[in-house]
C-alpha cells in the first residue's frame, strides 16, 4: 500500500493530481444537462457532480467549476432559471462524452453530437430524446463556495420522464434496467450490476 500525504499530492504533476483525485472519490452520477439560453439557443453539457439533497421537496444539488472561462451551462441556468438532468446510456456514451468539448456558444451540442433535444410542455430546457431517465428542474438556490470558487446549483425536480416499468412498488427505481451508466473521475464509464437491497438498518 502506497501512503500520500499533503506534500506528496502537491508534488505531483498538475494533471495527473487532476485525474487521481477526481476518480480517488469513487464512482459518481452521470447526466447530460440540458439548457437553454434566453434567446432558444440549445446547450448540453456532460457533469458528474450531480447529488442528493432531499426528497421532500425534492431537491438536486450540481457543482460547476469556477466561472474564470464562460460556463454556458451555469449562464443559462441562472438566465431561465431552469434545466434538464438526462442519464447517459450505453448507446449514447460516445455522442455524450463528446458535449464535454468546449464548443462557441452559438454552437449547440446537440447537433454537434447527434443528439435529439426533446421539449415538454412544463419546462423550456430540452431532454434528450435519447435518455432513458428525465429529470426537469427549476433553479432554488445558487451557492459560491469561497475555497475554490466552484458553484453549487441546487434545483428543485418538477417533472420526471421515464419508464414506468423501472418503478418498483417501494419507488425504488431499477437503474440497472434503464441502463444507467456511472463514471469515475472524467472519462472512465462503468455499467453497474446491483449486488443486494438490505432493508432499514436498525440497531
Amino acid at each position: 500500500m502506497k501512503f500520500f500525504n499533503q506534500v506528496d499530492l502537491e508534488a505531483m504533476e498538475q494533471r495527473f493530481r487532476t485525474t487521481f483525485i477526481n476518480s480517488i472519490a469513487g464512482f459518481k452520477s452521470l447526466n447530460l444537462v440540458g439548457t437553454v439560453d434566453e434567446s432558444g439557443k440549445t446547450n448540453l453539457a456532460i457533469f458528474n457532480s450531480i447529488f442528493h439533497v432531499g426528497a421532500n421537496p425534492p431537491y438536486l444539488g450540481m457543482v460547476v467549476r469556477p466561472p474564470e472561462v464562460d460556463r454556458h451551462t451555469l449562464q443559462n441556468i441562472l438566465d431561465t432559471k431552469v434545466y434538464t438532468l438526462n442519464h447517459v446510456n450505453p448507446q449514447i456514451l460516445e455522442a455524450s462524452h463528446q458535449t464535454s468539448a468546449r464548443y462557441p456558444k452559438e454552437v449547440s451540442e446537440f447537433s454537434s453530437c447527434g443528439l435529439t433535444p426533446k421539449f415538454t410542455q412544463q419546462i423550456i430546457a430540452p431532454y434528450v430524446e435519447e435518455s432513458h431517465v428525465k429529470i426537469g428542474l427549476k433553479l432554488v438556490e445558487k451557492i459560491d463556495v469561497k475555497v475554490n470558487r466552484t458553484v453549487i446549483i441546487i434545483g428543485e425536480i418538477i417533472e420526471i420522464i421515464i419508464d414506468e416499468k423501472a418503478i418498483q412498488q417501494d419507488g425504488f427505481v431499477d437503474l440497472q434496467m434503464l441502463e444507467s451508466i456511472t463514471v469515475s473521475g472524467l472519462d472512465a464509464y462503468y455499467k453497474t450490476i446491483l449486488l443486494n437491497r438490505f432493508s432499514y438498518a436498525k440497531p
